[in-house]
């Protein structure tokens, strides 16, 4: 739902907003938003903005409506969500939006954990611990892809993936098609720009195929 911004004056009510936010369109946010309406009710706020989006939580903030509504929040501006994981499924990123709101004065209020992130010392202590986790998830994913690789060099295994094989596997449902443009005289550039790949990758592909030609016709019982 796109967010319709408004200029904010120093005399101006602060905004409170809410955000929900489902994965997928089967999902509903109707439990997110009694939730959001019953805790306003008890702490008597009103919302005056609701952001509501269908949306990947791994998604970058700056690319969904999230990214817009931050923007606009301003100091003493609040912003109510029924989990910490509604504005995003990375720690990272979620510590990064809290350490930006705290930063510019805006409150953040996650129902369901009972957190309140604002400039009281109580929330920069919550908010170093969320940025504690997250150094040490990422610390610890980075270990763990280390002692992966380590363990294949170790194994004698070729470490990634072999250079244009993505690429190469793009053309393989369009083999037909490329061979008879080859036959027709068609340049590997302009080849290459048809299906968006390097004019290289298309002669490797070629070549591969003219190979898998050969090999079919030594086979053949007529030979």
């Amino acid at each position: 739902m796109p967010i319709k911004t408004k200029e904010v004056t120093k005399e101006a009510t602060p905004i409170v907003a809410a955000y929900l936010r489902v994965s997928t369109d089967k999902q509903t946010v109707l439990n997110q938003k009694s939730e959001i309406l019953n805790f306003c009710h008890r702490q008597d706020l009103k919302i005056n903005l609701w952001c509501t989006e269908t949306v990947s939580g791994t998604k970058k903030e700056s690319e969904r409506e999230l990214g817009h509504l931050l923007n606009m929040l301003q100091r003493n501006d609040i912003l109510i969500v029924t989990e910490v994981s509604r504005l995003s499924r990375k720690m990272l990123t979620i510590m990064n939006i809290i350490h930006d709101a705290i930063e510019r004065g805006i409150t953040i209020y996650s129902i369901k954990e009972g957190y309140k992130f604002d400039s009281s010392i109580n929330s920069q202590v919550l908010a170093f611990a969320f940025g504690l986790c997250a150094e040490i998830e990422r610390t610890l994913i980075s270990q763990r892809t280390r002692e992966a690789l380590s363990l294949r060099k170790n194994q004698g295994k070729k470490l990634g993936r072999p250079k244009g094989t993505l690429r190469i596997t793009k053309l393989t449902s369009h083999e037909e098609e490329i061979c008879q443009l080859r036959k027709e005289g068609k340049s590997l550039r302009t080849i290459a720009k048809m299906y968006r790949v390097n004019p290289e990758t298309v002669r490797r592909f070629h070549l591969r195929c003219i190979l898998k030609e050969k090999r079919k016709s030594t086979r053949s019982p007529n030979n």
